[in-house]
């Protein structure tokens, strides 16, 4: 089948410098906010001290002079001598009993394993005993005293404890709702502020020097930066620095990488958010948090707020849903109104990225709220080259690998495109044990990126591999018979994605706008695969569908919107209409008539069949061609550029060599075959002759 793919690129970058930290760029607090971390710092400062007084003064009443702490026992002992002659109980708030008894004589007694001097003793004693210590005092005619003793200080903290539990949930409660102690924007209070976050110097990593493949843009953005940092140059020649800049380009080019770049180089507060952070599911909230986000950047000015994915909340008004109550058009009101309202934001910068500009609302668009818009395309080979240079720098290459060659090899890949190329060629290089990343790695993940991934798994009959053979032999041979035609880069018919098998080519040249001659010969060779399955098994298959539709979407472009019939003339035919919130087009109304519908459908029928017509004509004058071609392809299944053109000029192609495990084994350049490589030592000699292959097969 046909899988004509040009390729994309992207902008992923190392990261090795921090930009400078400005004045105002830590985190602000928005008027009215309490600083909780700070009461809470305060009320936990003066527990502590209330605390510690607390432990020094019933340290300093424990302390008493000439009285000594002893044990229960001992105490007993005492008693039973009948050395005590006095005893003072003293009940205390917590429901025990302090001891004190006066000796007849001072005496010594063992105290932590030491003798001590005293003449009165003090022990501690529980409410259950006190009784049967009673009727022993009587007995021995001992006058003993009870008295209560309350401790003030514990008592006030045992009355302020449920105090301070109440207190303490109702702290909890309020910073759960105003969104934590870290200022967070997820609090029931906290719904109209800014999501913006504010980029610290220790997360901005990424400068000019790491983005490549987009020099116009980088000018451009060095600008604004210039201007930030000296105003003066500027503004003595009466020049006016840009309110806002809108990054443009397809998906994956980098417009995100370039506002980190210029994060990092600005040097002053850069807040960040997406366009989908400012609505939510209650009504006003996008216009609050708009507002709240620019009062946060007149706070820090000068500064850059970057809006990522602007289309979220820019699209077009008045699509009739919600009308001017829609809450998605309200935020986009206050955001017009911030950006160049009655009141001026100087100071403020504000660059916004999108891959759908036509979508956005004019008003948006207009001076004075983005005054330039920036193109981040697709790069060109040098800025390919550039980028694989970026993404390659911390991957430890083989002298192999020539990035040149890379770069023109890849015509139409984005910079994400190429940064998952040159990670697909890691892994494969990892998978494989070797130490370093080789040419064959990067052809090999190129292959897996253009074309798909193989399926060796996938059964498929004898018969239906054959089909499959001359049918992309038969795209490759008519499209190398049309010098209007792309060149051939490599086919298979080792299924790759949801293919049977793809054939590949690549430009010389990267085109921007496109012939009729060019159009027409794409036609040809995509139905070159059903013009080989009608010559050679006089039947067609289902594999030509795909091949069908893009060449008949091709000539309907041709009929109806590039002017390239001569019947029709140039004209463009039937009106697109596009939905606003699915911003891409859904219906298309006639605005032709019925006969010239049928002249459409005429000159669409005679483009394609012409096509066909073309391709079965070389396929038929050049029919050994695609019986050897296909020989070569059903035998190796992957023929590349220039095995093709071997073929073609009669040479003959190396004998196929398998592996023990029945797969087409590569051969490294001194002719060894890859396996055989393996059980060669360092010195050339082999190493186990037992696991060599056998002498291939010179009818090959």
């Amino acid at each position: 089948m046909l899988n004509n793919k040009n390729m994309k690129m992207s902008d992923k970058k190392d990261e090795n410098k921090a930009p400078k930290k400005s004045k105002g760029s830590g985190p602000q607090k928005p008027d009215g906010d309490f600083d909780w971390s700070k009461i809470l710092r305060t009320v936990f400062s003066w527990g502590a001290v209330i605390i510690a007084a607390v432990i020094v003064m019933q340290f300093l009443n424990s302390g008493q002079s000439g009285i000594t702490e002893v044990g229960y026992n001992t105490y007993k002992n005492l008693l039973k001598a009948g050395k005590i002659t006095k005893v003072d109980v003293i009940k205390s708030d917590v429901n025990d009993y302090s001891l004190k008894a006066t000796l007849k004589n001072e005496e010594s007694i063992l105290v932590n394993k030491k003798f001590v001097k005293t003449k009165e003793i003090k022990v501690t004693i529980i409410d259950q005993i006190i009784k049967n210590e009673q009727k022993v005092w009587d007995e021995k005619g001992i006058k003993y005293n009870f008295s209560n003793e309350s401790n003030e200080w514990f008592t006030l903290l045992i009355s302020l404890l449920p105090w301070v539990l109440i207190i303490g949930v109702w702290v909890l409660f309020m910073r759960r709702m105003q969104g934590g102690a870290s200022g967070g924007t997820k609090g029931i209070f906290n719904f109209g502020k800014s999501r913006a976050k504010l980029i610290s110097e220790s997360q901005i990593k990424v400068t000019f020097k790491d983005v490549a493949g987009a020099d116009e843009a980088k000018q451009e953005l060095e600008e604004i930066i210039e201007f930030l940092k000296e105003p003066t140059k500027f503004q003595k020649l009466g020049g006016k620095i840009p309110r806002g800049v809108l990054l443009l380009g397809p998906p994956g080019t980098g417009k995100t990488l370039m506002a980190r770049a210029v994060a990092g180089e600005a040097g002053v507060p850069f807040f960040s958010i997406s366009g989908a952070d400012f609505v939510e599911m209650f009504v006003g909230v996008g216009a609050s948090r708009v507002r709240d986000l620019f009062e946060q950047g007149k706070k820090n000015a000068p500064c850059i707020i970057f809006i990522d994915e602007i289309d979220a909340v820019g699209r077009h008004r008045g699509a009739g849903l919600g009308g001017g109550h829609d809450e998605r058009e309200q935020t986009l009101n206050a955001l017009l109104v911030e950006m160049d309202g009655f009141e001026q934001n100087s100071g403020v910068i504000i660059i916004a990225a999108t891959n759908r500009p036509d979508v956005l609302d004019p008003a948006l668009l207009r001076p004075g709220r983005f005054d330039r818009q920036v193109v981040v395309d697709r790069p060109d080979v040098k800025g390919r080259e550039g980028i694989f240079k970026v993404h390659t720098r911390n991957i430890p290459l083989d002298k192999s690998v020539d990035l040149k060659v890379l770069a023109k090899g890849t015509p139409g890949l984005a910079g994400a495109d190429i940064a998952n190329l040159v990670n697909e060629a890691a892994l494969l290089a990892a998978r494989k044990n070797k130490k370093n990343v080789s040419m064959d790695d990067f052809e090999e993940a190129k292959d897996k990126v253009m074309m798909g991934m193989e399926r060796k798994s996938m059964i498929i009959t004898e018969e239906e591999k054959k089909v499959t053979a001359y049918h992309e032999i038969g795209h490759v041979l008519v499209a190398l018979k049309i010098p209007e035609s792309d060149p051939v880069h490599k086919v298979t018919i080792i299924p790759r994605g949801r293919a049977l098998g793809v054939t590949t080519y690549l430009p010389v040249d990267e085109k921007h706008t496109y012939s009729k001659t060019y159009l027409e010969a794409t036609i040809a060779y995509a139905l070159g695969g059903r013009a080989a399955e009608k010559i050679i098994f006089d039947q067609v298959t289902t594999g030509a569908g795909n091949d069908i539709e893009k060449a008949t979407g091709l000539a309907r472009k041709m009929v109806c919107e590039w002017g390239m019939s001569d019947a029709i003339g140039p004209l463009a035919l039937g009106k697109k209409e596009e939905e606003l919130f699915l911003g891409r087009e859904i219906t298309k109304h006639d605005t032709y008539s019925e006969k010239t519908a049928q002249q459409i459908d005429n000159e669409i029928r005679t483009i394609v069949l012409r096509g066909m017509q073309r391709a079965e004509t070389i396929l038929t004058e050049n029919i050994d061609l695609l019986h050897n071609l296909s020989k070569e392809l059903l035998e190796r299944e992957i023929l590349d550029s220039a095995e093709i053109k071997k073929i073609m000029n009669g040479e003959k192609l190396p004998p196929v060599i398998k592996n023990p495990d029945g797969e087409i084994e590569k051969v490294t350049k001194d002719g060894i075959p890859e396996h055989v490589k393996k059980l060669m030592d360092e010195k050339g000699k082999r190493v186990d002759t037992d696991k060599l292959p056998d002498k291939a097969d010179d009818s090959n």
